[in-house]
This record gives C-alpha cells, structure tokens and sequence, in this order.
C-alpha cells in the first residue's frame, strides 16, 4: 500500500476540517500502510492520579486509525468509526506526548481495519492497543 498523503498535507487536512481538535495532534511520519502520530498532552487529558484518560487514549487511537486510512485513500472527511476496541495495559506518562503506531491490516473499497499501539514518548512497551474499523464513503461522498 503506497500512501497519496504526507503528513503536512495530513497536518493541513486536520486543520481544515477539525479545527476545534487539531492542535491535539500531530502526524510524524506517514509509510506504506502506517503512520506515526502523537497526542500533545496537557492538563485536560488527564484523569484523577495524574495519567493520561483513557477517552483521550481512545481519541488518539480513533485519529490515528482516520489518518492512515486518509493517508492511503485521500481526504474523505465522511470516512466514520464503525467499530472499535481497546485494551488499556499500562499506565501512560502524564507530561510526555502520546504516540500512536497505526498499521492497516486491510483496506478495500467500503472498510478498513487498523491495528493501533500508543506508547508514551520514550517507552518500550505500549499503553494501550486497539483495532479499529472504518467506513470508507462512496466516491460520490468524498
């Protein structure tokens, strides 16, 4: 799978359609059926004991699995969750960006389906992993 994206055109495709979220996030680096990309964390993301929230884990995870899906098939901002799941294994750094290793497992004509690893800057062994599915849009939706 060769990307048709880069991560600035990512970046800026980010920006153009989700504003209210985008400096959140950051895309790192786009390769053949992955991306790497990171959650800016701050206070908000944070849950009572100092570590990062598991609804801002998921959200990166879900970002994440859009972003490499886009990367491949191009700005289709309908391209919607269909089905996710996620298991939280270790207790991620509080000050340090999250980071998602996206991989596509399969990507076809209407679905594709992701696998997701978030790890905390500088650590070895994931916080989390997730698969997630999405709806790809008709060409005529864009």
């Amino acid at each position: 799978m060769t990307p048709i994206m880069t991560a600035e055109e990512l970046n800026a495709f980010m920006y153009e359609v989700f504003k209210q979220v985008a400096d959140d996030f950051n895309v790192d680096d786009v390769r053949p059926g992955e991306v790497t990309m990171s959650l800016l964390t701050s206070e908000r993301h944070l849950r009572p004991g100092g570590t990062i929230s598991g609804p801002s884990m998921f959200g990166l995870a879900d970002v994440a699995a859009y972003i490499v899906t886009l990367a491949h098939i191009g700005p289709k901002a309908l391209a919607v969750t269909t089905n996710c799941s996620i298991d939280f294994m270790r207790k991620p750094e509080a000050n340090v960006p999250l980071v998602a290793e996206a991989r596509l497992l399969k990507l076809g004509k209407q679905l594709s389906v992701t696998d997701v690893l978030l790890f905390s800057k500088g650590m070895d062994q994931p916080v989390a992993r997730a698969g997630l599915t999405y709806a790809i849009p008709p060409k005529s939706m864009g």
